[in-house]
């Protein structure tokens, strides 16, 4: 699991974002302030300047003051060729360029962390509610909020396989239906279709159907036949005529509609929209998109070293 890094306001009137005064800074800017002091010396010169060349050239004082200036400033510009000012600029450019970098992290982080908060409120998984794939009492849930038409879902199927398998007893694996509208026709059939396949064979045939689909589709909302979701169920033995009854009624849209709602409640803004439940503690972690093997191992192994506090007990 990757740690976020803690995000702190600025409550004060600071030169850094932190709050102290930076020596490094002050000490990269001494050639801007050595030539800011000679321009100043020279004005201070000049401005002590006897009046009498303004009554030569006929000129106001104030005139004459300022073409002085000018003038000497311009040569101290051309004598240091240029480069006070052009590193002054630099350095600028690149104080703003760290300002932004800085806020954009910020940001991210602030993100990643909010998301983290709202994915604590994920529905525990029940066995009377939810498709579950393993031990239906592990300590560890995979919680996939999928797409059947997702190539990254379909991606991560395996995966997510790979897991039940290096993980045993300690971990199981719960299917929440999120389909995407841009994925339709195919994705919102295919979830009622496997609420079909559950209805007629239970939690076997919902795993088989699933399987079938997420195998066999090309993905991208048409990627598997809408007419050949009847034949695949009978292909895997179920009642063909029962099942295309059940797909008919659309008796199953609701139950698609309350796990999209639940994922979109809680944070699930795409596929896979995968959640780690420590269902002990309470604990989770948000892992969006295909994510590899590893990212998942670290995340579970972390969870799996949480103690129990009392307060989790007492739930």
């Amino acid at each position: 699991m990757q740690q976020q890094k803690s995000v702190t306001s600025n409550t004060s009137c600071s030169h850094e974002p932190d709050g102290s005064f930076s020596r490094q800074r002050l000490t990269g800017d001494l050639p801007v302030l050595r030539f800011i002091a000679q321009t100043c010396v020279m004005i201070c010169a000049l401005l002590a300047v006897n009046p009498a060349s303004a009554q030569e050239t006929g000129s106001a004082p104030d005139e004459v003051l300022v073409r002085q200036v000018t003038e000497a400033v311009i040569k101290n510009l051309q004598e240091n060729n240029g480069q006070v000012l052009d590193k002054a600029i630099d350095q600028g450019i690149q104080r703003y360029l760290d300002r932004q970098k800085a806020a954009r992290e910020a940001a991210r982080a602030e993100k990643v962390r909010m998301a983290q908060e709202k994915a604590k409120k994920v529905r525990h998984p029940s066995a009377d509610r939810d498709h579950i794939r393993g031990n239906p009492k592990a300590i560890i849930s995979l919680i996939e909020y999928s797409d059947f038409e997702c190539p990254y879902c379909k991606r991560f199927d395996d995966t997510a396989k790979k897991l039940l398998a290096a993980h045993g007893d300690e971990l199981n694996w719960v299917w929440r239906h999120y389909p995407l509208s841009f994925h339709n026709p195919g994705t919102q059939s295919e979830s009622e279709a496997a609420e079909c396949a559950a209805e007629l064979g239970g939690e076997d045939a919902f795993w088989r159907y699933t399987d079938a689909i997420i195998g066999r589709t090309t993905s991208g909302g048409k990627g598997f036949p809408s007419d050949q979701l009847t034949p695949l169920a009978t292909e895997l033995g179920l009642d063909g005529p029962a099942f295309q009854q059940c797909l008919d009624s659309g008796r199953h849209a609701d139950r698609v509609a309350e796990d999209l709602k639940e994922g979109a409640a809680i944070g699930i803004t795409g596929t896979p929209g995968n959640i780690l439940l420590n269902n002990e503690t309470g604990e989770v972690r948000l892992l969006s998109g295909a994510l590899p093997q590893a990212a998942f191992d670290a995340s579970i192994a972390e969870l799996l070293a949480k103690p129990v506090t009392a307060n989790a007990q007492s739930q």
